[in-house]
């Protein structure tokens, strides 16, 4: 083991300002007169530029010594130490303030450290040898002596240190280290062991409140069986895994590491009664472990090396996304996580969301992962009406291919088949470098190599490449799944005479929320009959003279009125105004009910583990 000779430290010690105490030391020699660092500003796996370095003050550099170096600010993201050539050693210290609870940033208070490397470190650039960074760096965390530490990091040692404890690993080249979150505190790390390979999972709670004991035995029962069933599919990986749980008053996401993620769920996920939370904590966890093999081992070509200073564009999040989602749900139901009607439950509630957006008709999916940078994470309030989620729209593109590949190959392969070819082909470690990393053609090529798949390059093109061309109603018709409108109501008997437009919703095609009693414009559906008289800010005040100020209210004022007008009076800007509109009738889009399948859907969610003991 070749070491770097760089620390990165952080001391918890002292949480009262939310700023964490941080330090860098670099070791001679230096290979110029100056030593220059940069604060990544891409962290791997969300695709936008953030600048953490605007948390950082009280910025200073010392020599071994402690005498005061002169610091320069260069660029945005870098600073520059000059005349560093005689020196034996340089530190870097700063205060690093720690507000944001997500799970890509830092977080520190008095119950917990939540520790990004890439939003915490300034790393070396210039001014050693560059195989440095690739060598083995040593990590030190001083915390409170209560606290415990879950890393993918390597420990080493922990040792008394001031008032504190202090906890050391070792990274074993920057992207280790880089992928080196932590998550420190006081709760119990709950270790269990799957197929051989061991998991702990910590979890914290941002108000302090304690999970249901027996909703987390239920939660740390079902992963289990999640974590034996992606096994049986890719095979067992050796390395310790990690998983962190921030449980919140309702903020949600996950991000991915080797061996290890932070997922962010709502406390209520592991509350009883919660179903619809809980389904989406378990198939979150699913999600992020599916990341293991599917972004973190097998990657875009572009990926192989992160350039952590500027976007570095893929076409490819469909696949690494969508299909991770299409894979991640499927574990959840062929492990038993997820039941028919968990599956069936929440495919209603993405064919909602596909269904009341209209961006499928003008982007398509290699050009919505090109974008990511600039449309998925800066959306605005009309970004669905010409864009897509390559989450969602990825996720049920796949469950379309899987159709086809299933029902040419007789049941034999699907798509995690096709992710399984391209992960023993392409994974970062295999033995040809050249062969490391996926390019488009490199899916197109394995999915026409799978029994079944020879003839499903055109189909695979004109599904992602082009707009506009997902055809559910067919994937779900080869799956013997009903996929149809929801059934009307029943008339009453007796009630022949009555005009039935007389009950039916009618319907505007708008979101709105209530803000402060005023119930305003969010964005338009598609198909939206006041797209044209109705903008996203308006107040709806009230229809046909009918004061609203909720949801529920805009509803009820609008029923039996489908195909006539309503009179509706807004806000504009603080001036008021009315307008006559048509009322539609609410659209009925096609929907699923939980349903066995045949023979094809069976092969799709029917568990490998026996296959695989």
């Amino acid at each position: 083991m070749t070491r770097s000779n760089v620390v990165f430290r952080v001391d918890a010690t002292d949480a009262s300002d939310q700023r964490l105490d941080v330090e860098i030391e670099v070791e001679a020699p230096f290979t110029a007169s100056s030593l220059k660092l940069s604060f990544p500003r891409w962290v791997p796996g969300s695709y936008f530029l953030r600048e953490p370095i605007q948390h950082v003050s009280h910025l200073q550099a010392t020599d071994g010594e402690g005498n005061p170096l002169n610091v320069v600010r260069k660029d945005v993201d870098s600073i520059v130490i000059k005349d560093v050539s005689s020196l034996a050693k340089v530190c870097i210290r700063y205060k690093l303030l720690c507000v944001e609870n997500t799970v890509r940033s830092n977080h520190l208070d008095d119950t917990h450290l939540h520790m990004m490397p890439p939003f915490t470190w300034f790393l070396p650039t210039s001014g050693i040898d560059a195989k440095r960074m690739n060598q083995t760096h040593t990590v030190e965390f001083t915390l409170p002596t209560d606290w415990n530490v879950s890393t993918q990091l390597t420990f080493q040692q922990t040792s008394p240190h001031g008032s504190g404890q202090r906890h050391t690993f070792t990274a074993e080249h920057r992207d280790a280290l880089l992928d080196g979150i932590a998550e420190c505190n006081a709760n119990e790390i709950h270790r269990f062991t799957v197929g051989g390979r061991n998991h702990a999972l910590h979890y914290w709670d941002a108000g302090g409140y304690q999970p249901n004991e027996l909703m987390l035995e239920r939660f740390i029962h079902d992963i289990k069986n999640i974590i034996a069933e992606h096994h049986a599919l890719f095979g067992p990986l050796d390395e310790p895994y990690h998983t962190i749980l921030h449980l919140t008053d309702g903020g949600r996401g996950g991000l991915e590491h080797t061996n290890s993620q932070t997922s962010m769920v709502p406390r209520t996920s592991l509350q009883p009664g919660h179903v619809e939370d809980y389904r989406d904590l378990v198939s979150l966890f699913s999600h992020e472990y599916v990341h293991q093999w599917n972004v973190k081992r097998l990657r875009p070509k572009l990926f192989l090396d992160y350039d952590l200073q500027r976007e570095v564009n893929t076409d490819l999040l469909w696949w690494f996304e969508g299909a991770t989602s299409w894979i991640g749900d499927i574990m959840c139901l062929r492990s038993g996580a997820w039941s028919a009607e968990d599956y069936f439950a929440d495919m209603k509630r993405k064919l909602k969301r596909h269904h009341t957006r209209s961006g499928s008709s003008c982007q398509a999916l290699c050009e919505a992962s090109h974008e990511a940078w600039i449309h998925l994470y800066r959306s605005h309030a009309y970004s669905r009406e010409t864009q897509i989620s390559y989450y969602l729209e990825g996720e049920l593109t796949m469950f379309a291919l899987d159709a086809e590949l299933r029902k040419r190959s007789k049941g034999e392969n699907g798509v995690c088949d096709l992710m399984k070819t391209l992960y023993d082909k392409h994974n970062i470690h295999v033995e040809d470098p050249s062969k490391r990393g996926i390019q488009y053609n490199d899916i197109r090529k394995a999915l026409t190599s799978l029994t079944g798949g020879r003839r499903l390059g055109n189909f695979l093109d004109e599904i992602t490449k082009e707009a506009g061309n997902l055809d559910l109603s067919r994937a779900f018709s080869i799956f013997g799944l009903d996929y149809k409108p929801s059934d009307e109501p029943k008339r009453k008997q007796g009630t022949e005479s009555v005009v039935w437009e007389q009950f039916a919703q009618g319907w505007l095609g708008v979101h709105v929320r209530s803000q402060g009693n005023k119930l305003k414009v969010t964005s338009h559906m598609q198909h939206s009959p006041v797209r044209d008289h109705l903008q996203v800010g308006d107040e709806i005040v009230a229809v046909d003279a009918i004061r609203v100020t909720s949801a529920e209210q805009l509803k009820s004022t609008l029923k039996g009125k489908v195909g006539s007008t309503a009179r509706v009076m807004f806000a504009r800007n603080s001036v008021m105004h009315d307008a006559v509109l048509d009322v539609a009738l609410e659209p009925n889009y096609p929907t699923v009910s939980t349903s066995s399948g045949n023979r094809l859907w069976k092969s799709t969610i029917r568990s490998r583990q026996v296959d695989s003991a």
